[in-house]
């Protein structure tokens, strides 16, 4: 369970059991540019699942993979509406170029990516 928690402005104190991080949004449209914005916690989701399958994948087959890189972009419409995320991966280690094709196949088949490549239904209950 994810609670998420907003006392005045936009910034918005996000935890679970264990963890928390802060949202935001930049000064330039009211916040106070303390965390990342809603749409930037998405791609960051995005990529570090990828990375982490990816690392998964590596480690159970014994790749020399040494570090993960995965930058991601949000491309929007004229209406400010998300058309697509950009996610470009970047691996070190010695690995043979089928290795790597093999890798970048897997880091499509995290969780997240999974999700966000279907539709979600999304049920609001005002409590």
């Amino acid at each position: 369970m994810i609670l998420a928690k907003t006392h005045q402005g936009y910034k918005t104190e996000i935890s679970n059991a264990t963890h928390s991080i802060v949202a935001d949004e930049p000064v330039v449209i009211g916040g106070t540019n303390q965390g990342l914005s809603p749409f930037e916690l998405l791609e960051a989701s995005l990529a570090s699942c990828s990375s982490i399958t990816m690392r998964m994948y590596a480690e159970r087959k014994h790749c020399e993979l040494q570090e993960i890189n995965v930058k991601t972009s949000s491309i929007y419409g004229m209406d400010k509406q998300l058309l697509s995320i950009k996610k470009e991966i970047f691996l070190n280690g010695n690995l043979s170029e089928d290795q790597r094709q093999r890798l970048f196949t897997i880091s499509s088949k995290c969780p997240v990516h999974k999700v966000l490549e279907k539709s979600i239904e999304i049920q609001s209950i005002l409590k």
